[in-house]
């Protein structure tokens, strides 16, 4: 798949089907994520993998919106150096460049929010992070059976000013 067309056929998934994710396709994804851009090349981030149905149902339990997790084929959370000053913004690239990897594995993703949120601590501390590290992003993987929605987007016309506004 071309960048591009990964970039205008990637949708938000949350229903999989159940069919595992292979560790060569997973480490492959997450390599993707350690390529991304960020401030100075401090490459501030680890990335957790998630496999284990007992670690997605508690992750399913303990964030807000991510209760579709129980039923993904796994989940990489994102961390940051906490006293890099980019970790928010090169964390978030990581992330984006993980999901259009995926994409182009025909594996659907979903961003759940993970900066920030009231679950840091719990999360944190189940799986053993260092304290050095702040989480930025969760994201669901697993194959899906039928298309995702097509939300609306607004147009590039509504959205593209040149010059000025």
């Amino acid at each position: 798949m071309q960048t591009i067309e990964a970039i205008k056929h990637r949708r938000s998934v949350r229903k999989y089907i159940d069919k595992p994710i292979k560790n060569e396709i997973l480490k492959d994804i997450v390599d993707c994520g350690r390529l991304a851009p960020s401030g100075n090349n401090s490459q501030p981030w680890e990335f957790l993998v998630v496999t284990k149905r007992e670690d997605l149902d508690f992750l399913a339990k303990v964030t807000t919106y991510g209760k579709f997790l129980k039923e993904a084929g796994a989940c990489i959370i994102t961390f940051c150096e906490k006293n890099n000053r980019h970790h928010v913004e090169d964390g978030s690239a990581a992330t984006e460049n993980m999901i259009l990897a995926a994409t182009d594995y025909g594996i659907g993703t979903c961003w759940i929010a993970g900066y920030n949120r009231t679950y840091e601590e719990d999360i944190v501390s189940h799986f053993n992070v260092p304290q050095n590290l702040r989480m930025i992003s969760i994201i669901s993987l697993g194959y899906y059976d039928s298309h995702p929605y097509i939300p609306n987007k607004r147009s590039i016309d509504e959205v593209l000013h040149w010059e000025r506004f």
